[in-house]
């Protein structure tokens, strides 16, 4: 098998929902992170052997395969081919999976894999619902879904609030977690440690998540996402809009390209979890990613696990024993957002980048993902 290399890493700032990028159409969003990608790694786009994107919400403007319309918005040749992945929240990540599968298995030596959400105009969940009020049917509408699971409730919601009642994750916890968030992004941020990953677009140049004043008093006010629940809005991934994009290639590539390796894709795993509880799949993943790369939790320098609810991460460290300064040092989706199909490539991004800046090794990046599934991603700064 040959070396899966990241030769760039760029992502747009993350957006508020009706925020500084609400209004800008997600293939331009997309096309301005590509191109700026190309651009700073210096890969003159007929030497890209595809682009593959993930998103989630495939309607509307974010439909008919959007990497495709990515990548020729972003003035790749028509040559270039594109592929849409969806793996619920993890789409990007894995998409990254699959540019260094196809990399390492010689079938293409350069490949851009990212994402792309806008949920300012295109909420989750939009083309089942839209489906639905069609008369189109429910993806979970079948007969044998209903023999195996009968008719309960399935949704994100209610697998952190189980995920929070069977590990006993407080409230006061998962404050305590999101207050955490928020002031690591917000020193970051102020420190200038994204600058480096983030492209302007729609002159958007800083992320509008980070709530630096908030405060475990003004958590407390608020009111639980179902009666007598845990979680709340504050402990909870915010709705957002984003892209980001890494450019994957083979050692050949980067010699005969004259490329700058920045990491190596050192090992990958996908896993299926309970599609009840949902978003637990983080924990066997980790697990399996580790067994593949012959590494320790402790030869794991950071950790990028996205907080889609704080009982998830507050599980998965329960579960793991990862130490919470090396999980998320940069803050995480709690305060930085959470655009669906581009979270997974976000996060790469930071973890890439964090990785150089501070002279670490490895990283590990996992993802709760709908439908009970997680990937997980170890890579080496080279």
């Amino acid at each position: 098998m040959r070396e899966a290399f990241i030769v760039g890493a760029v992502r747009s700032a993350v957006g508020r929902r009706r925020g500084g990028l609400s209004g800008v159409h997600p293939a331009d969003l997309g096309a301005e992170v590509v191109a700026a990608l190309l651009d700073r790694a210096g890969i003159a786009g007929e030497h890209v052997d595809d682009v593959v994107f993930g998103c989630v919400s495939q309607i509307g403007a974010q439909s008919t395969n959007i990497a495709r319309v990515v990548a020729l918005s972003a003035g790749l040749p028509e040559s270039v081919p594109g592929t849409t992945v969806d793996r619920q929240c993890g789409s990007s990540q894995q998409a990254v999976h699959f540019a260094a599968q196809a990399v390492a298995s010689g079938a293409q030596d350069l490949v851009v894999a990212g994402g792309v959400e806008v949920m300012s105009l295109i909420p989750i969940a939009s083309s089942a619902i839209v489906g639905a009020d069609a008369g189109m049917g429910m993806p979970r509408g079948g007969r044998k879904w209903a023999e195996r699971y009968g008719d309960q409730e399935i949704s994100q919601f209610r697998g952190a609030e189980t995920i929070a009642a069977k590990w006993d994750v407080s409230r006061a916890a998962m404050e305590e977690f999101a207050l955490a968030s928020h002031q690591r992004a917000a020193a970051a941020a102020g420190a200038g440690l994204f600058a480096g990953e983030i492209v302007p677009v729609a002159g958007l140049e800083a992320d509008e998540g980070p709530r630096p004043e908030t405060s475990l008093e003004k958590m407390a006010t608020l009111q639980p996402l179902v009666p007598d629940g845990r979680l709340t809005a504050a402990t909870s991934s915010q709705i957002s809009d984003g892209a980001a994009a890494l450019a994957i290639a083979s050692g050949d590539a980067v010699r005969r390209l004259g490329l700058t390796p920045l990491a190596r894709v050192h090992s990958m795993a996908v896993v299926g979890s309970d599609p009840v509880l949902m978003l637990t799949g983080p924990i066997p993943a980790t697990e399996a990613v580790l067994r593949r790369a012959g590494l320790k939790l402790g030869d794991i320098d950071a950790f990028e696990v996205n907080e889609a609810f704080a009982s998830v991460v507050l599980a998965w460290q329960r579960e793991t024993g990862a130490p919470a300064d090396r999980v998320n040092p940069l803050g995480g989706a709690i305060a930085l957002g959470h655009p669906l199909g581009a979270t997974g490539a976000r996060l790469m991004t930071t973890l890439v980048h964090h990785l150089r800046r501070n002279g670490l090794r490895y990283g590990l990046q996992t993802m709760c993902e709908g439908g009970g599934m997680a990937n997980a991603t170890i890579i080496e700064a080279v």
